[in-house]
């Protein structure tokens, strides 16, 4: 019994082929112009003609003449082109980015370096006496002489001086750190 299936499938296979090249000859036109309705990218079209007459050889052996060959090869050919379509909208998208491309931001190890300094700078502050620490900051935050004076409590110029001796003993920290 075994015997049996192997001489109908060989049967069937020269009425596929010639069904196929019938396809190839009548159709491939058909399916060129389904293709390129659904697919403007000339690769992806080329790749979903492929898909599509694999599609038709697969489907062949259940074609029953209920319609026309070109009316089958259609419907496929549109269902092929639609299951391309929806695909393709899932996948992401894929963008050329120009070579001389710049990040608008710093590097990250320009990042990681400014980071550093920064916790370096505020360790650095927090060794100052008190009262450079208290200018300093102000300093630091735009602050004028003048304001400064006036937020700690004294003149101008001893606002002025003990900027300046912070800025001093910050610069000679940061240097004994480095």
């Amino acid at each position: 019994m075994a015997a049996q299936p192997d001489r109908i499938a060989i049967a069937v296979e020269p009425a596929r082929e010639r069904l196929f090249e019938d396809v190839t000859s009548r159709c491939t036109g058909l399916i060129s112009r389904i293709a390129l309705s659904y697919e403007a990218d000339e690769a992806l079209r080329r790749e979903l003609i492929q898909d599509i007459m694999l599609a038709v050889w697969v489907a062949l052996p259940s074609f029953r003449g209920d319609s026309s060959l070109k009316t089958f090869v259609a419907s496929i050919a549109q269902k092929r082109a639609i299951t391309h379509v929806t695909r393709r909208a899932r996948e992401p998208r894929k963008v050329e980015l120009p070579e001389d491309l710049r990040a608008n931001g710093m590097l990250p190890d320009e990042i990681a370096v400014r980071n550093d300094l920064k916790r370096q700078l505020v360790e650095s502050i927090q060794l100052l006496p008190l009262p450079q620490r208290e200018a300093i900051v102000l300093c630091f935050e735009g602050f004028s002489y003048t304001e400064m004076g006036q937020v700690l409590g004294i003149s101008t110029n001893a606002a002025m001086l003990r900027c300046q001796r912070a800025k001093t003993a910050l610069k000679s920290i940061m240097e004994k750190r480095s």
